[in-house]
């Protein structure tokens, strides 16, 4: 009886940022970090993490392969605010300095299962040719103070961004409890429904 009147519902996370393709840089590294809404709160798990220094791999694909692990729980009372997960990736420009190479963020899918996503990646640009030269001179490229913003979009519409580069995650979804809440996010369960059996010699 006392499951029947459960007032949170359960986005159990996990899986992997698998890799990505920067086609002009090597030895990069990724963090990632989860936003969402003020009625959400984690559980279990980690909500950030950062990434080993990959290089590209000698096939042909050349891709950067991290495989890092992601496994975090959320609960909550509606789906407003719906996690999103933020990625930054870094690397060294020509000086040794480190400078992102990329950022871009993506829901957590809705439906319960296995999901591939690849995300789209991209840098702020300086306004001017200048400001360009100096950043790229001194060492400091253009980049977010707070990651997070990317998942925002507040203010996003006055900066001046580069498509740059993918990256692959791989995510296995579980919710709990949703269904007594009123939201239907996919099949109930992964249990086989029952077919009916068809008597023999009749035809369909």
């Amino acid at each position: 009886m006392a499951a029947g009147t459960s007032t949170v519902f359960l986005l159990m996370v996990n899986g992997q940022v698998e890799s990505a393709q920067f086609p002009e840089y090597d030895d990069l590294y990724c963090k990632y970090c989860f936003v969402y809404g003020q009625d959400w709160a984690p559980t279990a798990g980690l909500e950030e993490g950062i990434s080993q220094i990959t290089s590209k791999s000698q096939d042909v694909r050349r891709e950067l392969v991290w495989n890092f692990p992601i496994d975090v729980t959320f609960k909550s009372t509606n789906p407003y605010g719906w996690p999103q997960i933020v990625l930054s990736v870094y690397g060294p420009d020509v000086f040794g300095n480190d400078v992102v190479r990329g950022y871009g963020a993506v829901h957590v899918p809705f439906s319960p299962g296995r999901h591939k996503r690849t995300i789209p990646m991209f840098v702020p640009e300086s306004t001017s040719k200048l400001q360009k030269f100096t950043s790229w001179f001194m060492g400091r490229r253009p980049e977010y103070r707070d990651p997070k913003v990317v998942a925002q979009g507040e203010g996003r519409e006055v900066t001046r961004v580069r498509s740059q580069g993918f990256v692959t995650l791989l995510f296995n979804v579980v919710t709990k409890d949703m269904r007594k809440l009123g939201y239907y996010t996919g099949p109930a369960d992964t249990h086989s429904i029952p077919v009916p059996s068809v008597p023999q010699g009749a035809t369909c």
